[in-house]
């Protein structure tokens, strides 16, 4: 059998998930399978790429060892309490355990309906499947936390939406599916054994090195924090927006989880934001620090009658806690920024001065935020800073932040060749830029996935030169631009 499951979640009590099986689709077909990824997690990618794999991930037959759930949780959503919501299209399947002993859920989503679907199908569009496939993907090639994807099956099933759409099957691994939603509900019920429970496992399973801690729920709060600060500020260096930073949507683990209508941005504003849902802009680019740390309040709050016996000594502790979350924060962005401009470091006020001069005449004059950057690389060795200029259309106020950025880069001291492979890493040529998502979604929707694997095999590499993709460097054309992203539900 492909799968060796290991599982845990499904022998904890009733009340975290339902039991139920995955809907049969009617026609199945193989759209991707990352056989890369299977192997590194222990699976057999031959026994999968095989009509019996692709039953199992299109949920028309349970593997072995495999014990289907859909998990219970609640969330906040646009600021709102939502206390029931759940999985509503997914269905963990089960755990694997990898060569390096690391636990990974095994999740199909669209794969039927659940006692949480509130009244939906629980089936998902073929949009989203494609747009979650490459965007996983380019995150975990550019090295951020974040879920994977296994493999993308087309269903021959229809689904409503806008329109009627092709429907599609996603399989996501992920560290786990914990949420601060899964916090929240059992805390919000007031089951409190069933929190502590909840705590033990995740503390077990994604901070080990905190098992002995004297109050694991304060070790939890703690090591959520500290990875959140991590995460929101890699998205902030690559100019991703989550779009749906709804507390159900923010991992335990620290893993960027649930990509409904993210986005990339093209030219740089830091009020930018691409979700129809979002009218207000609440989860804009420069809104998700602040954001992140309003969901992690309420990841405390519903941890506070863990955090001491005491009401007001656990509102003290959780306060302590939160405390540190800016200067984490600043601490993760200031690494992010340093070596997008290959400094060792931001040392001081006029250090993080000259990266937001930068940003300032970046949304005062539209350039692109990916381009700017890798352009700015191009600049340390060799003649690049024409083409730097050029993407500027009021190059005098640039050239003189040029000059301050050079003087500054050469108080570091080491050579310029290290310090540009430093911004090479850093600033990507290739992101998953939103007109190109759309055009492969385009083309699949009419059986042509070849677009969708081109730009999956360039995403692969964001860093490194491909001269026979140079298109994919560029930034939309006017009439390419996507402005709304949607979520696919």
């Amino acid at each position: 059998m492909p799968f060796s499951f290991d599982n845990t979640y499904a022998r904890l009590p009733e009340a975290f998930f339902a039991r139920v099986n995955p809907t049969p689709v009617r026609e199945p077909r193989w759209i991707a399978l990352n056989r890369d990824l299977a192997d590194r997690l222990g699976i057999d990618s031959a026994t999968l790429d095989s009509d019996e794999g692709l039953a199992y991930l299109a949920g028309n037959a349970n593997p072995a060892g495999a014990e289907p759930i859909a998990m219970a949780y609640s969330g906040h959503q646009f600021g709102g309490f939502s206390p029931r919501l759940g999985d509503g299209r997914a269905i963990l399947l089960g755990e694997v355990v990898d060569d390096a002993g690391v636990r990974h859920d095994i999740q199909l989503k669209g794969a039927g309906p659940t006692p949480f679907s509130r009244r939906g199908d629980g089936r998902s569009a073929l949009g989203p499947v494609l747009r979650e496939y490459l965007v996983s993907e380019a995150m975990a090639a550019l090295g951020v936390p974040t879920t994977r994807a296994l493999a993308a099956v087309w269903s021959g099933d229809t689904v409503f939406r806008e329109a009627v759409e092709p429907g599609g099957v996603f399989t996501r691994v992920a560290r786990s599916h914990l949420r601060i939603g899964t916090v929240e509900y059992f805390s919000s019920r007031g089951e409190i054994e069933h929190l502590a429970s909840l705590v033990r496992y995740a503390v077990a399973r994604h901070y080990p090195e905190s098992a002995d801690a004297p109050n694991l729920a304060v070790a939890l709060l703690e090591g959520v924090v500290e990875r959140q600060a991590a995460l929101v500020a890699r998205w902030l260096g690559l100019g991703f927006i989550h779009g749906v930073m709804n507390t159900d949507n923010m991992s335990l683990s620290g893993e960027t989880i649930d990509y409904g209508p993210c986005a990339f941005m093209d030219d740089y504003h830091p009020a930018r934001k691409f979700s129809f849902i979002d009218e207000q802009g609440r989860y804009a680019y420069a809104n998700q620090p602040a954001i992140a740390h309003w969901n992690l309040t309420r990841l405390a709050e519903a941890l506070l009658p863990l955090l001491a016996e005491d009401e007001e000594e656990a509102t003290d502790v959780a306060g302590e806690v939160l405390r540190r979350y800016p200067s984490l924060f600043q601490a993760a962005w200031g690494e992010v920024f340093s070596a997008k401009l290959g400094l060792n470091a931001l040392r001081d006020r006029d250090d993080v001065k000259l990266v937001h001069e930068l940003l300032d005449l970046m949304t005062e004059q539209e350039t692109d935020f990916t381009l700017t950057f890798r352009r700015l690389t191009q600049t340390v060795v060799g003649d690049g800073e024409a083409g730097f200029l050029s993407l500027f259309s009021d190059p005098e106020p640039v050239r003189r932040w040029l000059g301050l950025w050079q003087a500054r880069a050469e108080r570091d001291g080491g050579s310029t060749e290290a310090r540009q492979e430093r911004m090479r890493l850093a600033n990507p040529i290739f992101i998953p830029r939103n007109h190109r998502i759309e055009a492969a979604i385009q083309a699949g929707r009419r059986g042509d996935f070849e677009p969708f694997h081109q730009l999956h095999r360039v995403l692969a590499r964001p860093c490194e030169e491909q001269p026979e993709a140079v298109e994919y460097e560029q930034p939309p054309l006017p009439h390419e631009e996507v402005k709304v992203t949607f979520c696919g539900t």
